[in-house]
């Protein structure tokens, strides 16, 4: 049982870091060269797709799973401490973060009627919307990293005890 945790919550972290820096050197590097209207209309089309299942298991998963995982670790402290640290980085930094920075950010635009902005609404609302969005998902996107590690290290740990 414990295997298998193990394994489904390294598989499910890998997809969550995988996805937020693929994001990073990807999407964000594309959205910088286009227009205002453009960026704002690709955002709320991504805001809406993004909410599917696939990434739901992925993103809600990756948590569970860290906090089975550090459950079912208990018994070996170091490796419990490490999983517990990754859940809580995760929790904070990645769930918490995307909660309470991404997503309010996103139903901002979502309600927002860009077609009834004038040229200067447009860039104003794409500064503040991009530069916030895309500090939070670099908060984001380390932590994810950082919980990937610290799992990673706890696998180390385990296998040479």
């Amino acid at each position: 049982m414990k295997t298998v945790v193990l394994f489904i919550t390294v598989v499910l972290n890998a997809l969550s870091v995988g996805f937020f820096f693929a994001w990073s050197f990807s999407v964000i590097l594309g959205t910088k060269k286009v227009a205002n209207i453009t960026y704002l209309e690709t955002m709320q089309s991504i805001n809406k797709e993004i909410l599917n299942p696939v990434f739901f298991i992925v993103f809600f998963g990756s948590l569970i799973a860290l906090i089975l995982n550090a459950y079912l670790q208990y018994s070996n402290k170091t490796v419990f401490y490490l999983v517990l640290a990754s859940a809580i980085v995760y929790l904070v930094g990645t769930f918490g973060i995307t909660a309470f920075g991404n997503v309010p950010l996103n139903n901002q635009l979502e309600v927002l009627n860009i077609n009834q902005l004038s040229v200067l609404e447009l860039k104003d609302f794409r500064i503040y919307y991009e530069n916030s969005w895309n500090q939070y998902h670099n908060l984001r996107t380390m932590s994810s990293m950082i919980s990937f590690i610290l799992l990673l290290i706890s696998i180390i740990i385990q296998k040479s005890i």
